[in-house]
């Protein structure tokens, strides 16, 4: 990593706090492969005004050591729309680095890959969500973050996993309909339909990698870890969320490791989330499932260094998509 940096006494003194947060998940043999890079990392963003948008799916010496704000995707959009900086560094995937541009379009928005991609948002189309408004016209459109700036501009208003349920009771209302259109996410959609009783018209989109975990895996880590609790991300199955103690977002599940200091925990979604979270709980053993994202794991700490160094890859969105886009998820930021 970072072959032209060195791993020094100064680079040793300038990091040692930040290895200090992560020596519970990063060995000690692995630290000078890291530190160079990171202190690198950290004097770029000073010297450029930039930030470092961290997703929860970020490998730890990112979320941890250079991520400025760090969070799910709800958080990193409110922070996106009101930081002060000229740069954004997304340490997410491509959907995210739109919505921060559409959120501040005067800042420079940079993400390390251009081939950070997501499932949920190459499975669904603008075109596609204006066929849907033709075939059940009249019905709200409900659009999850994880789609791409032109579907956005064809929605009435975005969700997270966060906000969702909260999103669909507010705009089921606000119609005065009982049924919504909930794109791309059939398992969040039907989820989301179970807790509110608003009817869902769904897209046969789906993560692919919480459509792995299955109600059999939950079950099993229940008979190999007696008294574990589990916590699922509402984008599982139905089935799998039903076998879960507690289902909710990436920052609703650390949320809950906080406030029960469960003995044992296993999070049924992607694996770089339980590293991040057993830094801040310690006390708390993480049983850990690997399905790894492959397109979050093309963020890479050298990747963002040289992302800073060159300026690349530029996000950038059509002004007449961002203006349209940008109004339903103002919409979604609202909702409190």
């Amino acid at each position: 990593m970072g072959l032209e940096l060195a791993y020094s006494d100064d680079v040793a003194r300038a990091t040692e706090s930040l290895y200090a947060k992560v020596s519970g998940v990063i060995p000690r043999i692995e630290w000078p492969a890291y530190a160079p890079v990171i202190a690198e990392i950290n004097r770029l963003k000073r010297e450029k005004d930039a930030v470092i948008l961290a997703h929860n799916y970020m490998t730890p010496e990112i979320f941890h050591c250079v991520g400025d704000f760090v969070g799910d995707s709800l958080a990193l959009a409110r922070e996106a729309a009101r930081t002060d900086a000229k740069i954004i560094v997304q340490a997410g995937v491509h959907f995210m680095a739109e919505t921060s541009k559409i959120l501040s379009p005067e800042k420079t928005v940079l993400i390390p890959s251009m081939e950070a991609g997501c499932s949920l948002a190459a499975s669904i189309t603008g075109a596609d969500v204006r066929l849907l408004r033709q075939k059940y016209p009249g019905l709200p459109v409900v659009t999850y973050v994880n789609t791409s700036a032109d579907v956005k501009a064809e929605s009435d208003i975005c969700c997270t996993s966060g906000n969702a349920v909260k999103v669909v009771e507010t705009i089921a209302k606000d119609f005065g309909v009982d049924t919504v259109i909930m794109i791309p996410d059939k398992y969040l959609a039907r989820n989301v339909a179970a807790q509110t009783g608003v009817k869902v018209i769904t897209w046969e989109g789906a993560c692919e990698v919480h459509e792995r975990f299955t109600a059999q895996q939950i079950r099993d880590y229940r008979a190999a870890h007696p008294g574990i609790v589990v916590l699922a991300h509402p984008e599982c199955p139905p089935e799998v969320v039903a076998e879960a103690d507690f289902a909710g977002s990436t920052a609703a599940m650390i949320n809950y490791v906080g406030d029960h200091k469960p003995q044992r925990v296993v999070m049924i979604t992607e694996c770089s989330m339980s590293d991040n979270v057993a830094v801040e709980y310690p006390q708390v053993q993480f049983v850990r499932p690997c399905n790894l994202c492959p397109h979050m794991k093309r963020i890479t700490l050298n990747g963002i260094l040289h992302s800073l160094q060159t300026m690349t890859f530029e996000v950038t969105v059509p002004a007449d998509i961002a203006v349209q886009a940008k109004a339903p998820i103002d919409r979604m930021l609202a909702i409190k």
